[in-house]
């Protein structure tokens, strides 16, 4: 879970958010959050961030676009956190 503090507070659930928490993304909510989105990239990750944020699409995207990209940058941090990408499976050529 990453915490990421809010230079611009928003209004959402009755109450101002200073800090979002997000956690690391499973499969399941990127294939949920691309059929949420009906194609729309942009709708996409923020149906992805809403979900892993435990918020509602509308609390994103309300925040100031500075906090926005705090939490892009929060997202791809877990997949740094692993280390360099393994290298695909690839079929050995035929000789």
């Amino acid at each position: 879970m990453t915490r990421i503090e809010l230079a611009h507070p928003v209004e959402a659930d009755g109450g101002t958010l200073t800090t979002l928490s997000m956690r690391r993304p499973k499969v399941r909510d990127e294939r949920d959050a691309r059929r949420s989105a009906g194609g729309d990239e942009t709708e996409h990750e923020i149906v992805l961030f809403a979900n892993l944020c435990e918020v509602a699409p509308a609390t994103i995207h309300e925040l100031d676009l500075a906090d926005y990209r705090r939490l892009q940058i929060a997202f791809t941090d877990f997949f740094q956190e692993d280390g360099p990408a393994p290298k695909p499976f690839a079929e050995p050529s035929p000789k």
